[in-house]
């Protein structure tokens, strides 16, 4: 072989090598952006999870202080009841 034919065949290689490099790179890239879309899908899962556990807990917490309001109120009318019952039971 020629040495022109030498340096062709060397710079051939080069640029095989280097589309091979950049075709690994490609790659890599598009997993990259894949695991990226995947994560961010995850992001927007959690969020939307988040948001609905906040607004179930606010719920819970309104339902709490209700029932407390009530116990409250049985409570008083408990006391009343007695009273009035000892009342009586006293004449």
């Amino acid at each position: 072989m020629t040495p022109t034919g030498t340096i062709i065949e060397a710079a051939l290689k080069e640029l095989r090598q280097a589309v091979s490099g950049l075709e690994n790179a490609v790659d890599v890239r598009f997993e990259r952006q894949r695991e990226s879309g995947e994560i961010e899908s995850e992001v927007r899962r959690v969020h939307a999870d988040r948001s609905k556990l906040a607004q179930e807990l606010d719920q819970a917490e309104f339902r709490a202080n209700r029932l407390e309001e009530v116990n409250r109120e049985v409570s008083r009318r408990l006391v009343t009841a007695m009273e009035t019952i000892r009342a009586v039971l006293d004449r």
